[in-house]
């Protein structure tokens, strides 16, 4: 008994290159592949050359680099320190511009960013002064007695 489901001789062969021409990539496919290609080995290219470069030029510049490097670390150091102390007084002079623009705002009643939770900040160091202070008195009232039941002539 034959099975009608399984394809024999040509009708196998044309299912298989019907099946292969669905998967075969189209015109702008193989096209995109192609740039993918070529755009890849002209990068593999240029990355050899610049490493063979970069090496060749480390090889042949060492002496030179020994030679000179008395010269050039002093240099780098005084080039590094300057460059830092440059940019960290104007980062210091822009934070207290800043700094001082938000104080002159906030002095002069214009009610800059920030200024609601400064008002908060304030408004809890004043009440936990006050908070403080009556502790104080009526501890300090209890102390008194104290001291006066310990020394009576105090």
């Amino acid at each position: 008994m034959a099975d009608n489901r399984t394809p024999t001789g040509a009708a196998a062969a044309s299912t298989l290159l019907r099946r292969f021409q669905d998967h075969t990539p189209h015109s702008p496919h193989l096209l995109g592949f192609l740039t993918l290609f070529i755009t890849a080995s002209i990068l593999m290219f240029l990355t050899g050359v610049t490493l063979t470069a970069g090496i060749l030029a480390l090889i042949f510049l060492t002496p030179f680099i020994i030679f000179t490097s008395p010269i050039w670390v002093p240099l780098a150091f005084l080039l590094f320190a300057t460059t830092t102390g440059v940019l960290s007084l104007g980062g210091i002079a822009l934070v207290s511009a800043a700094g001082f623009s938000w104080a002159y705002r906030y002095f002069k009643g214009m009610h800059p960013p920030g200024s609601e939770g400064l008002e908060y900040a304030r408004s809890r160091i004043y009440d936990t002064a006050s908070h403080v202070k009556d502790y104080a008195r009526e501890y300090g009232g209890y102390l008194q007695s104290k001291v006066k039941d310990a020394a009576p002539g105090a």
